[in-house]
């Protein structure tokens, strides 16, 4: 199953959540897939989110989140707020920390999840991909050796 296949669920509306920097530049490099769907972002209101989603539906999400029990707290709290309002029918994430309460609210309130390993993981998951994982209808990774890891994940190559 790829993004592609995604759209055969009949998306109306997709969340995009990460943290900001390359997670969010991923998510970005995907815009043939989102750009004309509805959707809304949940990242950091750091300064590169809010220049390059300019004009894009943004809910800040807590950071510093790296291991970070309050940030998980407080991210599971806005992450029931941000969900309970939009509705999305998909979320989904290439990292970090936030995504982890997203993809666990959205499946309990009925969302589709596809997680994107980060394509510098080659042969070792990164902390939100293991707990995400469990939590994805789709997961993605980039290496073949990611299969040892993940062993249900799509490889689909290089995506970015």
């Amino acid at each position: 199953m790829t993004l592609v296949r995604v759209l055969l669920w009949g998306i109306m509306k997709v969340c995009l959540v990460c943290s900001s920097g390359g997670h969010l530049d991923h998510l970005y490099m995907l815009k043939p897939f989102w750009e004309d769907k509805d959707r809304f972002w949940a990242t950091f209101d750091k300064e590169d989110s809010r220049t390059l989603l300019q004009g894009e539906k943004i809910y800040p999400v807590y950071y510093p989140s790296n291991r970070s029990l309050k940030a998980l707290i407080i991210n599971t709290h806005r992450a029931v707020k941000i969900l309970r309002a939009e509705k999305p029918d998909v979320i989904i994430s290439a990292g970090a920390a936030p995504a982890v309460p997203f993809f666990y609210i959205g499946k309990m309130m009925g969302a589709k999840t596809v997680f994107i390993e980060a394509f510098d993981r080659i042969n070792k998951g990164s902390l939100s991909a293991k707990l995400c994982y469990p939590a994805s209808d789709v997961f993605i990774v980039q290496w073949e050796e990611m299969k040892q890891v993940f062993p249900k994940a799509i490889v689909l190559g290089s995506i970015f």
